[in-house]
């Protein structure tokens, strides 16, 4: 059996091994972006997400989504995050296939596969994780697909843990 591509977004963490999946580990934005137009999103079987990408964002997770359960973007303002890269990848999707923007909620759209990744976010940011999926989710309801996005913690690799 070949391998299923995936890209895992995380600046720390690592996925443990997994004998069907080949996993594309990306640490930053910038080389998400790059992954994803060198592989192509035809080709790309899942992507899971981590919300907080740098040192600001994960302050703001232990200083106020842990303790107060509340998230504010403008203490992060200058920082790309998971939600962040999921926004791009939507707006990439339409770049490449600019008439699916032209289709409404039509059958042709209904019966037209798309060629979008299947998508997981493994946060451990409640609040970024709900963004994230909130808004992949809603893309696909657009797209007149199943809001098949959910939150997934994927094995990691003990050596990421230390």
């Amino acid at each position: 059996m070949d391998k299923t591509t995936w890209i895992y977004l995380d600046d720390i963490r690592t996925p443990a091994e997994n004998t069907d999946i080949e996993w594309h580990v990306v640490r930053t934005p910038e080389a998400f972006i790059e992954e994803i137009k060198r592989l192509g999103l035809a080709n790309i079987s899942g992507i899971t997400f981590d919300h907080d990408l740098g040192p600001k964002a994960m302050q703001e997770y232990y200083k106020n989504v842990r303790p107060n359960f509340s998230l504010d973007y403008e203490n992060i303002q200058d920082e790309i995050t998971g939600y962040d890269l999921i926004k791009w990848l939507v707006d990439h999707y339409y770049e490449v296939n600019p008439e699916k923007l032209e289709m409404l909620h039509s059958e042709k759209k209904k019966l037209d596969s798309i060629p979008f990744p299947k998508i997981t976010v493994h946060s451990a940011n409640p609040i970024g994780s709900g963004n994230i999926m909130g808004y992949v989710n809603n893309f696909f309801k657009n797209e007149a697909r199943p809001e098949s996005c959910i939150r997934l913690f994927w094995p990691l690799d003990p050596k990421s843990e230390q």
